[in-house]
């Protein structure tokens, strides 16, 4: 199923929660994977991930591809001229086929690719300032605000990480600030990315009770806002650890089943992910 991003200059999601403290969190979890993936020896690059076909060296080729894509995002926002590439882009077939690619490349060329495309990202992201923040940028649900981009630039790597590191027996580390920013966006980029297929109203409170973050998702006509208001009546209430909710609302597997609350949340990922049918 291809993505149906929303252009313009009314984001499809906006998050209207007061920012965390400190350098927006991608910068950390690149920081942290690289140092990772340049400890690992030839075996732990062929390791199976959690993704379905995919190579340990599978996911970084791809997390290399999107590195790019969100410099150039950026870049292409702050220049006043946004990018609409994601309006064909199908998020099942078009990352196999760029994997694909690449397979022929050794562990020791992926890794420079990686890093190569990390420091790139990373320059960009680190020379921002709070005005640029706001500028409208691209990401898969259409134009969102840079901050936003940066969110979704981060949940992306966060799961992957862990989609190479948790079946080698090598849980990363869950700094708070990271999975706060990966829970805030992924409860609402759900929801976000079904707008275009007509979602109706509706809203759901998300509580991570180790971290003691309350959340109110509501889809309001054409928009997903994430606040800490009051909830409407009829919400859906999901709860947990926070790191459980973020791995939930990325159609991961946890070891139990998805609350439906979770579901609802997450139904548009699953059918761009081809896991449910289009409504």
């Amino acid at each position: 199923m291809r993505l149906d991003p929303r252009y313009g200059d009314r984001p499809p999601l906006l998050i209207d929660l007061p920012p965390l403290a400190g350098p927006h969190p991608v910068v950390q979890q690149r920081r942290r994977l690289q140092a990772h993936l340049e400890a690992l020896d030839d075996d732990a690059w062929r390791h199976p991930s959690r993704c379905d076909g995919w190579s340990a060296q599978d996911v970084v080729t791809h997390l290399t591809s999107t590195n790019q894509f969100w410099d150039l995002s950026v870049q292409q926002g702050l220049a006043g001229e946004p990018t609409t590439f994601l309006a064909s882009f199908d998020p099942v077939a078009s990352p196999a086929e760029l994997v694909a690619q690449h397979g022929h490349r050794t562990p020791a060329e992926t890794l420079a690719a990686f890093s190569s495309s990390n420091q790139a990202l990373l320059a960009t992201v680190v020379a921002l300032d709070e005005v640029q923040h706001e500028v409208m940028a691209e990401a898969p649900p259409g134009h969102l605000p840079i901050r936003h981009v940066l969110d979704h630039a981060l949940w992306d790597a966060w799961v992957h990480e862990r989609d190479i590191r948790l079946p080698q027996r090598d849980a990363p580390m869950e700094d708070p600030n990271e999975v706060l920013t990966c829970l805030r966006y992924a409860a609402a980029l759900g929801r976000a990315v079904s707008l275009a297929a007509g979602t109706g109203p509706g809203s759901a409170v998300v509580t991570a009770t180790d971290l003691g973050e309350r959340l109110v998702v509501e889809v309001l006509g054409d928009q997903v806002r994430v606040h800490g208001g009051d909830a409407p009546p009829d919400a859906h209430h999901l709860g947990g650890r926070a790191t459980e909710l973020v791995e939930m609302l990325s159609r991961r597997d946890v070891g139990r089943p998805r609350p439906a609350a979770a579901e609802w949340l997450s139904a548009g990922l699953a059918q761009v992910f081809d896991e449910l049918a289009a409504p």
